[in-house]
């Protein structure tokens, strides 16, 4: 009887390890998903919305407040002194990430503190190399009086540039003051300016700390801008935030007027494809009406370059933090011929130092 039970026992054990042999190989031949997505091929996979982005961020409190004008920048050694200083002042598939909407001003969790700020008391590593800083000799062509607190009391000067400066003497400029130089790259989905990559590896060289900048074009998607950017601007560790140039602009064939919201949704599309690619967060150019009219009080998670030529930006944008300022656009100095933006950094000269090595 045992000798009976015991074979026809080991046969149902094969049988059973079979079946389950034969489930598993099923489960692993199963073919691959053909799904694709819309996203340039050079283009490194956005992490999905809320991934946590590189560190190098300190909390937003921190970042200045348009400064009262009587006040001067956190250790500045300078008194206030009567100055007149003048205003020298084929594209990839559209929109991306049509399957990740994202939200108008959406919140970003706590643990991403804002990229690329300005720490109050900024306190350096000895391994952080220190470029030195030249002390700005530039001159306006329009001087203006911006009271007691002016674009001198900062220590850390630099440019933004365009084809317009053309052949730029970079080495020269930079010993006139320019520490920094915020460089047109592309504007719209399918225009980039002649000169960057000119300008974009002259400012390396000298030894300038560079960023990029779109002029955002409000006739196009935000994803299309956004690839069109990261096709054209080098992933950089050591290059500054991009920028978007946020304004309107009369001469522009687009003659769209979008809501205030309509205008902040877009911009968010594009701000997290930039941050998702770069690993900083975009930095905010913007101009007064433009301004007034769509961004009071919004992006508060942002790092701010305010346009303010005659007036400081405590002034004419109250409240508002800021990280640059551009007060001029009719600057004059060695190294270009005509006319040259001009800008100031908030803050110390180790401030500078922490934020541009991005351990700020």
């Amino acid at each position: 009887m045992r000798s009976k039970v015991l074979p026809a026992i080991l046969l149902g054990c094969v049988f059973i390890t079979g079946c389950r042999s034969s489930g598993t190989e099923e489960v692993l031949t199963l073919a691959p998903s053909q799904e694709t997505t819309s996203a340039v091929s050079s283009i490194t996979p956005p992490a999905a919305v809320g991934q946590p982005l590189p560190a190098h961020r300190v909390p937003n409190e921190q970042v200045a407040h348009a400064q009262p004008a009587n006040e001067l920048p956190p250790n500045s050694t300078q008194s206030p002194a009567p100055h007149e200083l003048a205003w020298a002042g084929n594209v990839p598939h559209p929109q991306a990430l049509q399957a990740q909407p994202l939200q108008v001003g959406m919140p970003l969790p706590s643990a991403r503190p804002v990229a690329m700020m300005m720490p109050q008391e900024p306190t350096l590593s000895p391994s952080v190399k220190r470029s030195r800083i030249y002390n700005q000799r530039f001159r306006d062509a329009k001087p203006i009086n911006f009271g007691k607190v002016t674009p001198r009391h900062h220590p850390v000067h630099g440019v933004d540039v365009s084809r317009w400066q053309g052949n730029i003497d970079w080495a020269t400029l930079r010993t006139q003051g320019a520490n920094f130089a915020f460089i047109k790259a592309t504007d719209g989905g399918d225009h980039l300016d002649p000169m960057f990559r000119t300008n974009w590896r002259g400012a390396k060289e000298a030894g300038i700390k560079r960023g990029a900048y779109h002029f955002f074009y409000w006739c196009r998607t935000a994803g299309e801008q956004a690839e069109w950017f990261i096709r054209n601007v080098p992933k950089d560790p050591d290059a500054l935030p991009p920028v978007i140039d946020v304004e309107y602009n009369h001469l522009s064939d687009c003659k769209r007027r979008l809501s205030a919201e309509k205008i902040r949704e877009k911009m968010q599309v594009f701000m997290d494809m930039l941050e998702r690619h770069y690993g900083k967060r975009p930095i905010i150019y913007t101009a007064p009406d433009f301004y007034a009219d769509n961004l009071r009080g919004a992006f508060p998670n942002h790092p701010f370059w305010l346009r303010a030529v005659a007036q400081h930006p405590s002034q004419v944008y109250p409240g508002r933090r800021w990280l640059f300022w551009q007060y001029s656009g009719s600057g004059l100095s060695q190294g270009v011929n005509g006319k040259i933006d001009l800008n100031v950094f908030y803050g110390s000269e180790a401030d500078w130092h922490r934020w541009s090595s991005g351990r700020g």
